[in-house]
């Protein structure tokens, strides 16, 4: 089978999202840039099947140009793959994605707005503060629109009412800044709790962005 190792990453990591809580149940797709037949494209979680029932003939090839309409694979791809095609395509440091309903970062994004920098690791995302994507209906190009003006020199973003999503170089760095994300909303939702948190200064989230480089390598 084509892409096997490829495919069974995405598998692990879907198991992943169920078994962290990342993403509950059938909620959330994960992708991996991939190249099958000389043609350029990604790998992507089927729609509507369990992740526990996962096989790699399962899992889905999309070419960077093509529509889902006009994919003959026996499964449907993910309902969201048109984000995860126009990431690819304006994303060349893409090569893996995961998007999650993770709890609290559903719940922030429910407000729409962006998190600033009341942490430094909000720097994880790769800028000043974690963007919140405006709503759209899923699966929608308007989503995909969205997503990708508030990923702008990001590498993770609020998704309004819907959860986050995350890319990286591999599914392990993808998967672990979902982690980040979910995390950092955790400690959001905590803090809004005593009052307004302090943020930190647009000059202080500088720095901390110049010594982030140096902790992603690590």
């Amino acid at each position: 089978m084509k892409n096997l190792d490829q495919r069974n990453q995405i598998i692990e990591h879907s198991l992943k999202l169920n078994s962290t809580n990342l993403s509950p149940l059938r909620s959330g797709n994960i992708s991996l840039r991939a190249e099958q037949d000389n043609i350029q494209g990604y790998l992507i979680t089927p729609s509507g099947k369990k992740y526990e029932t996962l096989k790699p003939e399962d899992i889905v090839f999309m070419g960077l140009s093509e529509e889902a309409e006009n994919n003959d694979s026996v499964n449907k791809p993910s309902s969201e793959w048109r984000f995860h095609r126009d990431i690819y395509v304006n994303k060349k440091d893409a090569q893996a994605i995961v998007h999650a309903h993770s709890p609290h970062a559903t719940a922030v994004s429910s407000h729409g707005k962006s998190i600033p920098p009341f942490h430094y690791m909000i720097a994880l995302a790769g800028g000043e503060d974690i963007k919140c994507a405006e709503y759209a209906t899923f699966g929608t190009k308007e989503l995909s629109q969205n997503v990708i003006k508030a990923l702008e020199n990001r590498s993770a973003c609020l998704m309004s009412n819907h959860g986050q999503v995350a890319f990286g170089k591999n599914l392990d760095q993808a998967f672990e800044l979902a982690q980040e994300i979910e995390n950092i909303c955790h400690q959001y939702t905590i803090a809004l709790k005593l009052g307004e948190p302090k943020i930190l200064s647009l000059e202080e989230m500088k720095k901390v962005l110049e010594k982030a480089k140096d902790y992603k390598k690590g």
